[in-house]
This record gives C-alpha cells, sequence and structure tokens, in this order.
C-alpha cells in the first residue's frame, strides 16, 4: 500500500475542528494521509498512539487521519466532510492517543449524530 501526504484534508480538518469548537483537538498533532490501493471497505481511518509511547518515550500523543484514495476521492463534497467530522469524533476529549468506539456508554459515533452536528452547526445543508 502507498501512502502521501493529504495537506488538502489537514487544511479542512482545521476548519473543521475550529467550526464544531472540538477545544480537545490539537491539530498540529493531527497527520492526514491519502491512502492508495488500501484492501479496506472504509472511505477513512483514524490511527492513535499506544499510552506506551507517552510513558516510555516521552512522546505527546498524535492522531492520523488516513483517506482511502479509491473511494473518499469520489465522495461528494458534503460526505467528504461527514467522512472527516466522524473520523475526528473517535478522539477523545482527553486527546491522549486512543481511540473512542463507536458505542461507548456516553457516545455513539454514527450517520445519525453526524447529521445532527452538521445540522447543529450549519455546515453543509
Amino acid at each position: 500500500m502507498k501512502y502521501k501526504l493529504a495537506p488538502e484534508i489537514k487544511k479542512q480538518i482545521k476548519t473543521l475542528v475550529k467550526q464544531l469548537n472540538f477545544t480537545h483537538i490539537k491539530v498540529n498533532n493531527i497527520h492526514c494521509i491519502r491512502s492508495y490501493d488500501a484492501k479496506t471497505r472504509a472511505y477513512a481511518r483514524i490511527w492513535g498512539m499506544s499510552r506506551l509511547f507517552k510513558e516510555v518515550a516521552g512522546l505527546q500523543p498524535h492522531y492520523i487521519i488516513e483517506v482511502n484514495a479509491k473511494k473518499y476521492d469520489k465522495l461528494s463534497e458534503r460526505e467528504k466532510i461527514k467522512t472527516l467530522i466522524h473520523e475526528l469524533m473517535h478522539i477523545p476529549k482527553t486527546f491522549s492517543g486512543a481511540l473512542l468506539s463507536h458505542r461507548g456508554p456516553h457516545h455513539r459515533i454514527n450517520d445519525r449524530e453526524v447529521e445532527k452536528i452538521m445540522k447543529n452547526m450549519k455546515l453543509v445543508a
């Protein structure tokens, strides 16, 4: 599989984090890549860092948002935004390097929740 940095995705992430008021997200610690020849059904994925990297190596938490070029690039602009919001929702308020699951005791990450966010923030009609 091939990867390439995706500065246009990073720019979109910066805009979304600001618009959504996701103050817990440290945009400088988010990295964006576009993957080619990925064997996944996903349009995008988010990768976190194990707590060990912080505890043992003293590294600050970072996240990588990967968009699957074959699938993501075919989406409408609205669907691309929804996809990126979905990935950002996986980042916990602690910005610890961990990832939130799709269903937890206090949260849900699904299309309905993403649509609520988009409607509330008036991002896209």
